[in-house]
């Protein structure tokens, strides 16, 4: 009885998907409100207009397939390869291999190692390239039920060779964000969670004067630096490779902690402009530590795929590039970052404008970093979505 309530839910093997569909010839007149796909087609081969809109008055309609979400399949595929291959890398190979097929550099360890713990590199490989082209795919919806004839699948046949570029772009778009997603889960999971730090603060500043300084301080950061390390970890590094940034990053906390606690003591002494900057970088000391100290192990990294002849995709940039745009794949990071540069400026703005005994002033600017950050992952996937359909439309302008 109670079976449909505790049984998990299957996941779905193509992801999640969208049809925008056309069905009636006079749509074709109005290309404003047309599918971006049918769009570039009548830009690119005008040709084919009116034989679309011969289809679509037999009682056929024409849809627009996007995969909204990259099936868990291709995910772990593209983690396997990431992890025990490319360290930790996805974007010196991963765009060449959907766009090109140009296959990543294995080495026979690296094979044999993979095999060991139950996985396959050559497999995740053809996964990836089995489905790269589902996507973004032009369907024949025969809406009267009288059948699709020879011609007809010629014809969509040739309407998804013109739109190859936009679904090959899309699908390098969608999986990169998704893998991003995937790895970053947890992360954004806290992040979310710093969002409840500020009235917290303000309780404690209200009753014990200087306590929700160090509280808001502290507590930003480290809840900050869980969602590094898991977003880190998500990405394929080891524990042990995380657990050499403590040896930086504890005494950065212990004088992050001290600054606040010295915040109370300026004010008193009237110098409200120097308590603004130290409580401002109190609050994301960790954070701003932290994010040097990611970059370079990306770094590092880059120069052991470099090394081995694994860079497929931008081979000609730089190590330094590489490792900033890899990092930067992560919206925790982007987030992360900006609320770190914002979180000072806040602080000298609060001590100017004599509000830093406000409990809930204080507590907003503590939680600068953690509000921009939250802020900056929920909306990481509308973003991501408007910049690359901002780049589709300018291919049919």
């Amino acid at each position: 009885m109670f079976e449909r309530f505790t049984r998990p839910k299957k996941a779905s093997p193509v992801g999640t998907y969208r049809v925008d569909v056309i069905s009636i010839p006079e749509e074709l007149d109005f290309q404003e409100q047309m599918p971006i796909e049918i769009r570039y087609i009548l830009k690119k081969t005008p040709e084919y207009k009116n034989r679309i809109k011969k289809i679509l008055g037999e009682g056929k309609a024409i849809g627009v397939r996007t995969v909204l979400r990259t099936p868990e399949n291709i995910l772990q595929a593209v983690h396997t390869i990431s992890v025990h291959s490319q360290a930790n890398y996805i974007i010196t190979w991963l765009p060449e291999l959907l766009r090109n097929k140009h296959r990543p550099k294995f080495t026979q360890t690296e094979v044999m190692k993979t095999r060991e713990r139950g996985e396959n590199l050559e497999e995740a490989v053809e996964v990836i390239l089995r489905d790269r082209l589902r996507f973004k795919k032009l369907v024949l919806i025969d809406e009267e039920n009288i059948g699709v004839q020879p011609e007809e699948q010629r014809l969509m046949t040739g309407l998804n060779e013109v739109i190859y570029p936009l679904a090959i772009d899309y699908s390098v778009f969608r999986v990169v964000a998704d893998n991003a997603r995937e790895r970053t889960r947890i992360a954004q999971g806290i992040i979310k969670a710093l969002l409840i730090i500020g009235p917290i603060a303000h309780f404690l500043e209200k009753f014990l004067p200087g306590a929700g300084k160090v509280f808001t301080a502290s507590a930003d950061d480290i809840l900050a630096e869980s969602a590094e390390l898991s977003a880190l970890r998500g990405s394929g590094f080891t524990w042990r490779e995380l657990a050499k940034r403590a040896r930086i990053l504890v005494p950065v906390f212990a004088l992050a902690t001290w600054g606040a606690f010295s915040v109370e003591g300026l004010l008193h002494e009237n110098k409200i402009i120097m308590a603004g900057v130290v409580f401002g970088l109190s609050a994301v000391a960790l954070s701003l530590t932290t994010a040097v100290q990611s970059f370079f192990m990306y770094l590092s990294s880059i120069k052991k795929v470099a090394r081995e002849g694994k860079i497929t995709s931008y081979a000609n940039s730089s190590l330094v590039r590489l490792a900033l745009r890899q990092d930067f794949t992560n919206p925790a990071r982007l987030g992360l970052l900006l609320g770190a540069g914002l979180a000072p400026i806040m602080g000298i703005l609060g001590a100017v404008s004599g509000l830093m005994h406000n409990g809930w002033v204080l507590a907003a600017i503590g939680s600068t970093e953690s509000i921009v950050a939250g802020m900056t992952v929920l909306f990481a996937d509308y973003l991501n979505e408007k910049r690359f359909h901002r780049r589709l439309t300018k291919l049919i302008r």
